[in-house]
């Protein structure tokens, strides 16, 4: 039984910056991936305030709000069986250094921060990811093959 699912990915303004964007997009597609919805944005300090409010009070918090609001970044609606687990390995773990060498974290990653790209961490953040960043009329339907008549 196939398990379609969703989940946000973010090429980060460090990935962005660096022209990574279009290296990450084709490491996406390559793997099997379906883009269902992409856009560029530039967050102010009070959305990566709000995107990241689970953080608040951590040691990395401010820096990352400030990281995060610093440049543009590329948001992305991921759709495919088992996507939130195979987008996750395929970014790698969060500290570039620990990554294995084909992980898009290694490959385009410098630290725990600039690590290129962020991922849900389960079905149920990745719902509100996505509705953080995309409305309804900005996610496509799921693609529908009408059956071919035989006439």
């Amino acid at each position: 039984m196939s398990n379609i699912e969703k989940t946000l990915a973010i090429i980060k303004p460090d990935a962005v910056a660096g022209g990574f964007a279009g290296k990450i997009i084709s490491t996406i597609e390559e793997h099997g991936v379906r883009i269902a919805a992409m856009k560029m944005v530039q967050l102010s300090t009070d959305d990566a305030r709000r995107f990241y409010a689970v953080h608040v009070g951590k040691s990395f918090y401010e820096g990352l709000i400030d990281f995060m609001a610093g440049g543009p970044c590329i948001v992305l609606v991921l759709e495919g069986e088992n996507v939130l687990e195979r987008w996750r390995t395929l970014m790698g773990p969060t500290d570039p250094q620990n990554a294995p060498a084909e992980s898009i974290r290694h490959r385009f990653g410098t630290d725990v921060r600039h690590n290129a790209t962020h991922g849900s961490d389960s079905s149920e953040a990745a719902l509100l990811e996505i509705a953080f960043f995309f409305s309804g009329l900005e996610l496509p339907l799921p693609s529908i093959h009408p059956k071919e008549s035989s006439h």
